[in-house]
């Protein structure tokens, strides 16, 4: 049964796989739209670290922030979803209506539709990034144990971000319109989780304050992980276990605030 199961999701993955890539325009503009963005973050924390009058500000080097933030920009190409408009778009057209009558969860669909396009843009995005960072800053990437513990710390990144996501989705059945909510919820995940300015750079107060927040634990965790030159084990596992905490506490919100929302549910489409 198990085995059935698992062969059901990944037909759901190779679906996602072969449709996006019949976008390759999309995936072309995608990549120059981060390269756009890296060239402006590069000449943005130059311009930063020039003003300051010195080498490190906050513990980091210019040097250490721009890797950061390449690999952060990468690291969002590669786990952004999309799902929102994808909920969004379903309630609006009453095709949530036939989704929630196919034999498995409208959750797990949805999130298995979408892991082939997830599985295109680490290919198509976060590897080329990665090995490219490698190549150019000559060891500024440990490679070690400390890979696997990003890859670990990865995955329950995705898991918390599509949950944030769902929930956020979900308020579209309320609503009936998702596009200010959406562009809300982009702009302070990728604030909080610090994939657009690094957590170290914020004013102390605040910084502990985000730490009690699941929003590092998509991008900053995942990023501390792999770029610390020496990992500790007590200190990836504390900061793998409160991302695992994540993990759960928003599963089960987000399963809690779709059952009570589908009671609000209407047909606007055909």
């Amino acid at each position: 049964m198990k085995t059935l199961n698992l062969k059901k999701y990944l037909t759901l993955t190779r679906m996602g796989i072969i449709e996006s890539l019949q976008f390759r325009i999309g995936t072309f503009v995608m990549i120059i739209g981060n390269l756009l963005y890296l060239t402006l973050v590069y000449f943005l924390w130059k311009a930063i670290f020039a003003s300051s009058g010195t080498d490190r500000v906050n513990g980091m080097t210019f040097y250490d922030t721009l890797v950061y933030l390449v690999l952060a920009t990468a690291l969002y190409g590669f786990m952004e979803m999309y799902t929102v408009w994808e909920i969004g778009r379903n309630i609006q057209s009453g095709k949530i209506v036939l989704d929630l009558l196919k034999p498995i969860k409208y959750k797990s669909y949805l999130f298995w539709s979408y892991s082939g396009e997830l599985l295109r843009n680490f290919i198509c995005v976060f590897l080329p990034t990665f090995l490219v960072v490698c190549i150019v800053t000559h060891g500024a990437v440990p490679l070690g144990i400390n890979l696997l513990f990003f890859i670990v710390s990865v995955i329950m990144g995705v898991i918390i971000s599509y949950n944030i996501d769902y929930i956020v989705g979900t308020i579209c059945l309320f609503t009936e319109s998702i596009w200010g909510i959406n562009i809300m919820r982009q702009v302070i995940v990728l604030l909080l989780s610090g994939a657009t300015i690094p957590i170290a750079f914020f004013p102390e107060p605040f910084k502990s304050a985000v730490f009690f927040l699941p929003f590092q634990a998509v991008y900053n965790t995942p990023l501390m992980i792999l770029l610390d030159p020496a990992p500790s084990l007590q200190t990836t596992g504390r900061m793998l276990a409160l991302q695992l905490i994540w993990c759960l506490v928003m599963t089960v919100v987000s399963n809690l605030f779709w059952r009570v929302s589908l009671r609000q549910i209407t047909v606007n489409g055909g």
